[in-house]
């Protein structure tokens, strides 16, 4: 009997863990997904996503364009210091041996840029791999 009651209950919650997306593709040919439907008119399509999904680490520091400006006049907020503890250490050697991985993996990469997806060519590959590589070997060598 109770087992026939947990049952009913997992049936009834199960909808509550599903999420509704809409997916559709502009006039330039990009494809958007959003929890929201787009403008009326557009034709779109109803994807149904079941669990979560967590998104990558984010660098600690990331320039926006090829001149490593940051893309923007505008000024923006220093980056806040984090206490070198041994905790903190090592979360970001942790965070810069998964980004290399990535990086050196076969797998296509993508970043954001000036808040779009873009796939990461092999020169930008390259620089990232060195960038995480100098990182990893002035934080997490021999400490």
């Amino acid at each position: 009997m109770h087992r026939l009651l947990i049952a009913l209950a997992l049936l009834l919650l199960a909808p509550l863990a599903t999420a509704q997306v809409y997916k559709w593709t502009d006039a330039s040919g990009t494809v958007h997904y959003s929890e929201a439907p787009p403008a009326q008119g557009t034709k779109y399509s109803k994807v149904t996503t079941t669990g979560t999904v967590e998104p990558l680490a984010k660098p600690a520091h990331q320039a926006n364009t090829e001149d490593g400006s940051g893309g923007s006049n505008e000024p923006t907020a220093a980056p806040k210091a984090v206490a070198d503890t041994p905790e903190n250490r090592k979360s970001l050697c942790e965070s810069l041996k998964s980004n290399l991985a990535a990086l050196q993996g076969s797998g296509p990469v993508v970043m954001e840029k000036d808040g779009k997806p873009s796939a990461l060519d092999a020169a930008q590959r390259k620089q990232q791999v060195d960038t995480a590589q100098a990182q990893y070997n002035q934080y997490c060598q021999g400490k």
